[in-house]
């Protein structure tokens, strides 16, 4: 009896569960017992996310802000056109429209810079193509035409006075070269040379007289009103012809 009462006695305690002897070798071994998942800082949340928000290098986000605005306005009108809106379509944070462009009528302006640099080399283009001065001023026409077809958005957005500012350099300049455009093809319809700020009176006028024309027959094409007047033509007759014939020298004494 005695010699089994010893024998209890120096029995070693029962072993700990598995899970926690784990955790003891880990603890002597000085590591830590991984956790099931760590949670992570809110600041490395915000940190991540201004990360997503902001897929441009500095020098790059100008002109990315600018081509989202195209898109927008091209998707969702004019009206739809805002800097919230532009900083959506790019990714970035609501700020930096604003830091680039200062308000919507700074971003407007750099927009309407932009279309009317690309409708002046549009012009020029036609107009290099032809081989005499009549065909320059009707490809002179005809590009001014086709670029409102094309960009119809950024052609209107051009002509809307009260949403720009024409003090900004860059739109001051490039509605200055575009109106040297329109120039040359009066110039090349009175074989002559026209300086636009040194007009004769019948030069002026023959500028806002092709000026009203052409503009107001790409506004009718816009507006799809030109489809009656075509379709009582002859089979065959199109928007090029029509606009020639309005522009012919003895149409209207022009």
């Amino acid at each position: 009896m005695g010699t089994q009462s010893a024998t209890k006695r120096e029995k070693p305690p029962k072993l700990l569960h598995k899970s926690a002897a784990a955790g003891k070798v880990a603890s002597a071994a000085g590591k830590k017992p991984a956790l099931a998942h760590k949670p992570v800082a809110p600041a490395a949340k915000s940190a991540r996310k201004a990360d997503r928000e902001q897929p441009y290098h500095h020098g790059d986000l100008h002109e990315a802000l600018l081509k989202a605005a195209k898109r927008v306005a091209e998707r969702d009108g004019l009206q739809g056109l805002t800097l919230r809106a532009v900083a959506r379509e790019a990714g970035v944070s609501h700020a930096a429209p604003a830091h680039h462009f200062g308000d919507v009528t700074g971003l407007l302006s750099e927009l309407a810079a932009i279309g009317f640099k690309k409708f002046s080399a549009a012009l020029g283009a036609a107009a290099a193509a032809a081989n005499s001065p009549e065909a320059a001023a009707a490809g002179r026409a005809n590009a001014y035409v086709a670029f409102a077809r094309e960009n119809p958005c950024l052609f209107q957005l051009m002509f809307r006075a009260e949403r720009l500012d024409h003090s900004r350099p860059a739109l001051q300049e490039a509605s200055t070269a575009a109106f040297a455009n329109l120039a040359r093809l009066v110039g090349a319809r009175r074989h002559e040379t026209v300086v636009p700020d040194h007009l004769t009176l019948a030069q002026a006028a023959d500028i806002a007289r092709v000026w009203s024309m052409v503009h107001g027959f790409a506004m009718l094409y816009l507006d799809g009103r030109l489809g009656e007047i075509l379709r009582g033509l002859p089979s065959g007759t199109t928007e090029e012809m029509l606009l020639a014939a309005m522009l012919a020298p003895e149409v209207g004494g022009c």
